[in-house]
């Protein structure tokens, strides 16, 4: 008969926020470590997030020896309490989490000691290594390390669906990193709703007022990525491992449904001769991309970039900010905020701070586009007073608006150079910024590489959310476009 020591630990980032756990079973004995276990719960409480990493260590122990007697040592006061049978357990959500844990092993055969944080780190690791990848997207983050007996007892771990991915190697699951993207008629975003002939064809104009001189309807197309990828290992350990489940988002014009999107999707499926078995980057650099709320030029559909009268928000919009942090301090995962130097971002940044608790930092890069004589105007009126610029700008990004204003192509150039030096600056971190439509439009062509006639196919709203994860090779996987959810609520 085996005795083990279990130590245990669970967290959540908002509680109830992200969540995951860390378990580990030790040979009394020797001291060795024979079994770790980490997964991603989603969102729950901290005291959820504990019981489930007990129930993960005393069923790994189990697991091991049926027989076994177990001592589990752990840093929440609540849970060895309760276990213990000293304290009452009221909260309904753990109640069944605790005759669970109990029905495990017989009693008698589990004894629970609370100890400090700093002796429980190698749990606490794991918890934090399943929320880390739970937050920067891998939503079905299950990691497991066994060694017993010299050799491989068994590798993998569920998948978010359910299903189980074995076997004595390493398992990366499934990633079905699915995009089912519609995409269509070639629009021209800027800044009013009225329909244009442009180049010899129809370019409508929508408007997303910061000269949102690019977009597109839902309509036709869907682009489906999927891999199955697994590695051997040998050797008496088996390094913790990622077992992901399905992935897919679906975008249609204004909403967005991410369910997991998979790491490195964007260039794996670009140039798949680069393998989907890469090793392991670390977790990436996320940005939430937040456009602003609405201005009073907003419901006019004029161009305003930053060469105007850089107006301030709106009641509709400061509602609409108010709106947008509520809804990212539920999500609980925001580390840092940086905001474009406009009124209308430093004022929505500010806002949302103020729900996050959080500081705002401002980059001049993330400016808006400068329309130069165009700012002010709608799309209509361009087209009377500048006929030919205004052709010459739908069908060329390198060309200026009439008067000196900024390219597209310079404004690609601005972004880029900000993306580098954030992506630097906040590896492995979650990051808001707070910008324009242009500005957040070209980090979605850039990360997927597509082509500069791309900004005239995406929708992006006022106050919606977008999001962009970079990873340490330079891969990038956009994992959320023009969610407003948050405004719908």
């Amino acid at each position: 008969m085996g005795e083990f020591i279990v130590e245990a630990d669970g967290g959540s980032r908002g509680n109830p926020g992200p969540a995951g756990f860390g378990a580990v079973v030790i040979d009394a004995a020797t001291g060795e470590t024979l079994v770790e276990r980490a997964e991603y719960l989603g969102v729950v409480t901290n005291n959820v997030a504990e019981y489930r990493g007990l129930l993960a260590g005393l069923r790994a122990a189990h697991d091991l020896d049926p027989a076994a007697t177990v001592h589990v040592r752990m840093d929440s006061k609540l849970v060895v309490e309760q276990m213990s049978g000293r304290w009452k357990i009221k909260h309904p959500d753990m109640k069944p989490l605790a005759a669970e844990a109990a029905r495990v092993f017989p009693p008698g055969r589990v004894t629970y000691e609370w100890i400090p944080r700093e002796q429980n780190k190698a749990a606490d690791r794991l918890a934090n290594e399943a929320m880390d990848a739970g937050v920067s997207g891998e939503t079905g983050y299950s990691a497991r390390r066994e060694s017993v007996g010299g050799g491989v007892a068994e590798a993998g771990g569920p998948v978010a669906d359910g299903t189980a991915a074995t076997g004595a190697g390493v398992t990366a699951g499934t990633a079905d990193a699915g995009a089912d993207v519609e995409a269509g008629t070639a629009e021209a975003h800027a800044g009013t709703d009225t329909d244009a002939d442009a180049a010899g064809g129809t370019a409508r104009a929508h408007a997303d007022t910061d000269a949102d001189a690019a977009g597109g309807t839902a309509g036709a197309g869907t682009a489906r990525a999927s891999t199955n990828t697994a590695a051997g290992t040998g050797g008496a350990a088996v390094d913790v491992t990622a077992v992901r489940g399905k992935a897919a988002v679906d975008v249609t014009a204004g909403t967005a449904n991410a369910a997991g999107v998979d790491v490195k999707a964007a260039r794996s499926v670009a140039a798949p001769s680069a393998g989907w078995g890469a090793p392991d980057l670390g977790a990436p650099a996320t940005f939430v991309l937040l456009r602003h709320g609405e201005t009073p030029l907003t419901p006019q559909k004029r161009f305003s970039g930053s060469g105007g009268t850089d107006p301030a928000l709106s009641a509709a919009g400061r509602e609409q900010a108010e709106r947008a942090g509520a809804a990212l301090a539920r999500r609980g995962t925001i580390q840092h905020i940086v905001s474009s130097p406009l009124a209308r971002t430093r004022e929505t940044a500010a806002i949302v701070a103020a729900h996050l608790g959080l500081d705002v930092t401002v980059e001049d890069g993330l400016r808006e586009t400068d329309f130069g004589a165009w700012e002010g105007l709608t799309f209509a009126e361009v087209r009377e007073r500048h006929p030919d610029d205004l052709n010459a700008w739908l069908a060329d990004t390198g060309a200026r608006p009439t008067g000196g204003g900024e390219s597209f192509a310079e404004t690609a150039v601005r972004i880029a150079a900000v993306r580098d030096e954030l992506t630097a600056a906040h590896a492995g971190r979650t990051v808001l910024l707070v910008t324009h439509v242009t500005p957040i439009k070209t980090f979605v062509r850039l990360a997927l590489g597509a082509p500069p006639e791309s900004l005239f196919r995406m929708e992006l709203s006022a106050a919606s959310v977008s999001a962009i994860a970079y990873y340490a090779d330079g891969n990038a996987s956009v994992r959320l476009l023009n969610d407003t959810s948050h405004l719908r609520a």
